[in-house]
């Protein structure tokens, strides 16, 4: 059965003697690589959303798929399962007068897009119910960024998050209590059992919350790398093409980027630290050239499917029309305030978290150019500064992380050092230090080493991955 059609009929077709059976039982049918029917796993998602499946279980299920993986049409049950575990957003009375757009990242390492193009393409007429998520793995979390705000509160109710993007154009939140839950607790324990680079469920996960949030098009950034869930051209590539499919056969125009993560998307890498880094691109006085060029691909597309804008020029101009003019900040500062965000929270950084009170560099140990960069393992050292979960129910300190990470293909010189570590105490830098140094492949100084391409190529409905125009 094909995506679609698995789609329109709810499902696999159950056998004749399918009946509710307990969690154990789908979970060997899934072990043992049988047939799942439908119904079976519709029962087990609604059982992960309402607590009869104990963690235990959902952390087997999630460990199944991901050795196992899944079928594309259980796949689409799977999504639409998680979808219908909660409320579904109707936007039709909000009296929006733009359309619903959104945009989603697979996750990569200092990846703060979401932070600057959202406000961007609000400031361009679209209205943005981003429901996001919090730090998986060695991946950030723009939640956690955003929670360096004080006061910011990123879960709230349904009248609330309709009402902040009414009068915001966006709001990035959670899904609340009443959206997806089911994916909410799956998520959380992914998070910690190995299993977060699973094509189905990622899938899953990011189409069940975008569905239910009654969002009318949307542009994914899948990420390539080192710093990516899937570290693969190939796996990207399935990934984008599994989300695309789902997508659309539910209803969900959708077409996705496929975007380099090989290293850090800007030189900062760490919760508050990005939103600073985010704050100076909408004040326009940082312009990160991978980050900035990221924005306007995605923000194009985004214009372009929205009706927004006529053609790629036309939204590339509306869109730093956005950022030069300050609107985009403004859009972002109203979503702030609007959520909870101290009064002047924005201004000079006064309500972002404070500055780690240890910030040291790590040296190469000898002058060189970076090669190549362990995206990953400079993410691992950020979650093993606190700035991470290695726990579902772990505090994160926003304060630590990276600052002015080296790009591949710079040099470093004797005494200039390869990033600056924000840490809470000397054992904590010491062990980061370590990692950060170890996670640079440094060649003789004088050896040319090429910038990797940022943009990789595009995935639509029904088409083969293609490259990406450099311009867009």
């Amino acid at each position: 059965m094909s995506t679609t059609d698995a789609i329109a009929a709810g499902g696999a077709p159950e056998p004749a003697h399918a009946t509710a059976e307990l969690p154990q039982e789908l979970l060997r049918q899934l072990r043992d690589g049988l047939p799942l029917p439908a119904g079976a796993l519709r029962g087990f998602v609604q059982g992960i959303a309402d607590g009869r499946v104990g963690d235990a279980q959902v952390g087997a299920f999630a460990m199944a798929v991901r050795l196992r993986g899944l079928p594309p049409a259980d796949t689409a049950v799977l999504t639409l399962a998680m979808r219908d575990s909660g409320t579904c957003l109707d936007w039709g009375d909000a009296g929006l007068d733009g359309p619903l757009l959104d945009k989603h990242s697979t996750g990569g390492i200092g990846d703060l897009a979401s932070l600057t193009l959202g406000p961007m393409v609000a400031a361009c007429g679209g209205y943005l119910p981003m429901l996001s998520g919090r730090g998986l793995g060695h991946t950030g979390g723009t939640l956690d960024k955003l929670e360096a705000i004080a006061g910011y509160r990123s879960q709230v109710d349904l009248p609330t998050l309709r009402a902040v993007v009414r009068e915001a154009g966006i709001a990035i939140v959670a899904a609340g209590g009443d959206l997806a839950p089911a994916d909410r607790r799956l998520y959380a324990i992914r998070d910690v059992t190995a299993t977060v680079d699973s094509i189905a469920l990622i899938t899953a996960s990011i189409l069940s919350k975008k569905l239910a949030a009654g969002t009318r098009s949307l542009v994914l950034d899948v990420k390539c790398g080192s710093g990516a869930t899937m570290d693969s051209r190939e796996q990207s590539q399935a990934l984008a093409r599994s989300l695309v499919d789902v997508s659309c056969a539910a209803g969900l125009p959708c077409m996705a980027l496929l975007t380099d993560m090989q290293q850090p998307l800007t030189d900062s890498v760490g919760n508050a630290l990005e939103l600073r880094e985010a704050l100076a691109y909408l004040r326009g006085e940082e312009t990160p050239p991978r980050l900035h060029a990221l924005c306007l691909a995605l923000g194009s597309e985004m214009l372009c499917m929205g009706g927004l804008a006529g053609s790629d020029a036309d939204a590339r101009r509306q869109l730093l029309a956005a950022r030069d003019s300050g609107r985009a900040f403004e859009r972002f500062a109203k979503m702030v305030h609007a959520l909870g965000g101290r009064a002047g929270a924005l201004e000079a950084g006064g309500g972002v978290a404070g500055a780690a009170p240890l910030v040291e560099p790590v040296f190469a140990a000898m002058p060189g150019r970076v090669a190549a960069i362990d995206a990953r393992a400079l993410g691992m050292a950020v979650v093993a500064l606190g700035g991470g979960r290695s726990d579902p129910g772990d505090a994160i300190d926003p304060r630590v992380g990276l600052t002015e990470v080296a790009e591949i293909g710079a040099g470093v010189a004797a005494g200039q050092p390869l990033a600056l570590v924000h840490a809470t105490s000397q054992e904590a830098l010491a062990a980061a230090q370590q990692r950060v140094r170890a996670a640079f492949r440094l060649v003789d100084p004088g050896m040319q080493v090429a910038a990797p391409e940022l943009l990789l190529g595009r995935v639509t409905a029904g088409s083969e991955p293609a490259p990406a125009d450099p311009a867009g």
